[in-house]
């Protein structure tokens, strides 16, 4: 019985890792359909130390004291990502906000589709994953995570913690 309790972690996680690919997919094919009309923001840092930049109603910002950070907006969203360590991804679009963040070789990814709130923070090498669509919020973090409304998903990869709503 000890093996059948030590695969569940791993299977946690690869279910994790096969819901967060339907749920990106998921939303970028319905967002797909006004991706190519809207005014596009892309921030990343380095080169720069602090990248900050507005097209149109979109803005994104990108700090990275080490580590890479990137952030891209599109039509209205807002997406930051600092990196103090690792990497911090976050993609907004329509009224959406995506916050990432990270550090100490920790993977954060914050992705916001239309008027969702999304935020993810990743540390100590973890990676974290965050999804929020229309009207809906999202965290991932060392403490948990956190899907609130429909369209939500959240998944820490270390501790295999998942969130979603339909």
């Amino acid at each position: 019985m000890p093996r059948v309790h030590a695969l569940i972690p791993s299977i946690t996680r690869a279910g994790a890792s096969l819901a967060v690919g339907i749920a990106i997919a998921g939303g970028m094919a319905v967002a797909g359909s006004g991706i190519a009309s809207a005014a596009q923001v892309g921030c990343v840092s380095p080169p720069s130390a602090n990248d900050i930049r507005v097209v149109g109603d979109a803005s994104c910002g990108a700090t990275a004291t080490v580590g890479n950070a990137g952030a891209t907006a599109m039509d209205s969203g807002t997406a930051v990502s600092v990196a103090n360590g690792g990497s911090a991804n976050s993609v907004a679009t329509g009224f959406g906000v995506a916050l990432s963040s990270s550090r100490d070789a920790g993977a954060a990814h914050a992705y916001a589709i239309g008027g969702g709130i999304s935020h993810s923070n990743a540390s100590n090498g973890h990676t974290t994953i965050s999804v929020a669509g229309w009207g809906s919020g999202a965290t991932a973090e060392a403490s948990g995570v956190k899907c609130v409304g429909p369209l939500s998903f959240a998944v820490n990869l270390n501790t295999g913690a998942v969130c979603a709503m339909r």
